[in-house]
């Protein structure tokens, strides 16, 4: 039996310098000391740690299986030596993203985002991780359900017998804490009724049909729904395995040449396009963005880590960034107007509520000609039995 290896892939915001523009070196040495101690001492296998504008990096892997106590402790540990080293240094938001003063185990629900998948290694395993900054985990929705169901976008589904049998998308209902497997491509249609609202719900995990191989992972973690207040963005990762029975590298980036909108940006209170940088791009500054997501490619092989590749250090996606930029100036032209600013039921995990809490008793009833009928989908609106 094949030695199983475990990716997995966790980041926070431990602090900024400049306020959120990006990580500072001495966070990443901190951390990276960290995770050397933990590799010499056999708890991982190799590392590479790097950032995503503001967000903290860790990618590891080990045979220890998904959801292990010791690795999310070592990451853990990495984060809180970053934080120590933000907070002598004065960054902005140090240790933004712990929740928690006490690690229980596990690092779900303190905070940081997690990606991880327990594979069997292939002769040769090539992955791409995905990182953004200033948007949401329901980012990736559109570029999966394009990368594993829309065939205009894989060739392979069309022609190649190992990917034509389709793939499985378990969805995720971030505020009921539910989750559903739906089928591509007989559900195809159910598959975009849920997650053409990517507020709410998320693709979590991509199966292959035909074996349940996994195929992708995504952080699912909502800072204001495990807070209960807006304390930053969730910054997702994404882990997706390609070619030899899965989707080529280039059809996996090939979604990421539109840039797409997402929800995040200024206070995480905006509409902003998600735009493909390299690493050496993986700052914001216009209005804290815009979004943006970095993907780097790596070979895995005996449980090691081969690489990086930057793959959006390329001019091929020089045009979609300048896409990008045109998208940023219409919707900033808009100002604090939709669909620049997100709806109302976004703007409940923001600071808007404290001011419309102010304005409450300043309200008086107005005569309209009409009692105004209000209704509401309890399926889209949380009515779930």
């Amino acid at each position: 039996m094949s030695t199983k290896t475990t990716i997995s892939v966790i980041k926070a915001d431990i602090g900024s310098i400049a306020g959120h523009h990006r990580v500072h070196p001495d966070t990443i040495l901190a951390a990276s000391r960290v995770l050397a101690e933990a590799k010499r001492n056999g708890i991982i296998k190799s590392f590479y740690v790097t950032n995503a504008g503001d967000d903290l990096q860790l990618i590891m892997t080990h045979h220890r299986g998904v959801d292990d106590s010791e690795v999310h402790g070592v990451a853990w540990n990495a984060f809180k030596e970053a934080t120590r080293v933000a907070k002598e240094l004065g960054l902005y938001a140090a240790g933004q993203d712990l929740l928690s003063d006490a690690f229980s185990g596990n690092v779900r629900g303190m905070g940081p985002g997690v990606a991880e998948m327990e594979i069997v290694e292939r002769p040769s395993e090539p992955i791409v991780v995905f990182m953004a900054d200033k948007t949401e985990p329901g980012a990736f929705n559109l570029p999966l359900f394009r990368i594993f169901a829309d065939p205009f976008n894989t060739a392979g589904l069309v022609i190649d017998p190992r990917l034509h049998n389709g793939f499985s998308f378990e969805i995720l209902d971030v505020y009921e804490g539910k989750a559903v497997e739906l089928n591509a491509p007989d559900e195809m249609y159910d598959i975009l009724a849920l997650i053409g609202t990517p507020g709410r719900y998320v693709i979590r995990r991509v199966y292959r049909r035909p074996d349940r191989e996994i195929a992708a992972v995504v952080s699912i973690e909502r800072l204001s729904l495990i807070a209960g207040r807006y304390v930053g963005k969730d910054d997702p990762v994404m882990i997706v395995r390609a070619q030899s029975g899965f989707p080529a590298v280039g059809e996996i980036l090939e979604p990421f040449s539109f840039p797409h909108l997402v929800a995040g940006w200024m206070r995480g209170s905006h509409h902003g396009p998600l735009m493909p940088v390299g690493l050496r791009d993986s700052k914001v500054s216009r209005f804290d963005g815009p979004p943006r997501v970095i993907a780097l490619g790596f070979q895995v092989k005996n449980g090691e880590l081969i690489g990086p590749a930057d793959l959006f250090d390329d001019p091929a996606f020089d045009e979609t960034r300048r896409v990008a930029q045109m998208i940023a100036d219409y919707l900033r032209r808009h100002g604090p107007f939709m669909p620049h600013r997100l709806g109302p039921e976004e703007m409940e995990y923001t600071t808007l509520p404290d001011v419309m809490k102010r304005l409450a008793q300043r309200f008086v009833q107005a005569e309209m000609g009409y009692k105004p009928i209000v209704r509401r989908s309890e399926e889209l609106s949380g009515g779930h039995d």
